[in-house]
């Protein structure tokens, strides 16, 4: 028997793990827009996916320790707006910071570079916030180039230590090492030093 659209959305949604989001695009491959568009309003009202903002929805994560569900992963939404709009984008200081694990504050703001417009949404109690820039800052194929590439950038050469360089190491894959370094080629001499580092084997001993 064959699926109906809705079904078919909702298999896509929840096989990309809970904490996505999403926008009608990303479903445009399975049906027309209208079609897309009903789907994803039923799928809310019966509680299988979240209405983050207009346009953009998310597969809520739960947590079983607060016996609830948690705010939107904005990361994830400032992606959907992406795929959405067709913008590049990376994110921007103190949030690359956050996402790599070396800032435990949770900024109030969360920024991120874009080729596309300037535009501001709110999320909860977040700010997200795009700001145009140049193509060249937001050029790199992987998000995880960039993401590290701000994170340096934000903390400076002059605050780099090994401590640093470890953490960054553990949370980027060894499978993404070759490609990250061929991706950042383009980066700042001393930055492109650091993520030569960064993807050495950690010493032991």
């Amino acid at each position: 028997m064959a699926q109906t659209s809705e079904t078919r959305i909702l298999n896509r949604i929840r096989g990309t793990g809970s904490g996505w989001a999403f926008s009608p695009r990303d479903f445009l491959d399975i049906s027309e827009r209208a079609t897309i568009d009903s789907a994803l309003h039923r799928l809310a009202q019966k509680g299988h996916v979240r209405r983050v903002i207009r346009g953009v929805y998310d597969y809520p994560r739960f947590s079983e320790l607060l016996e609830q569900e948690l705010s939107p992963d904005i990361d994830q939404v400032a992606r959907a707006l992406a795929r959405k709009f067709r913008w590049r984008i990376q994110p921007s200081g103190a949030t690359a910071l956050n996402l790599l694990g070396l800032s435990t504050q949770v900024p109030a703001r969360a920024v991120y570079l874009s080729d596309g417009p300037a535009r501001g949404y709110k999320i909860g109690s977040t700010s997200l916030v795009f700001e145009h820039t140049a193509l060249k800052e937001a050029g790199f194929k992987l998000r995880e180039s960039g993401l590290i590439v701000q994170a340096l950038r934000s903390l400076g050469q002059d605050r780099i230590t090994p401590e640093i360089i470890s953490k960054i190491r553990a949370w980027l894959p060894a499978s993404l090492r070759p490609k990250i370094l061929v991706d950042t080629k383009t980066a700042t001499t001393w930055a492109y030093a650091v993520i030569q580092q960064i993807v050495q084997e950690e010493p032991h001993g």
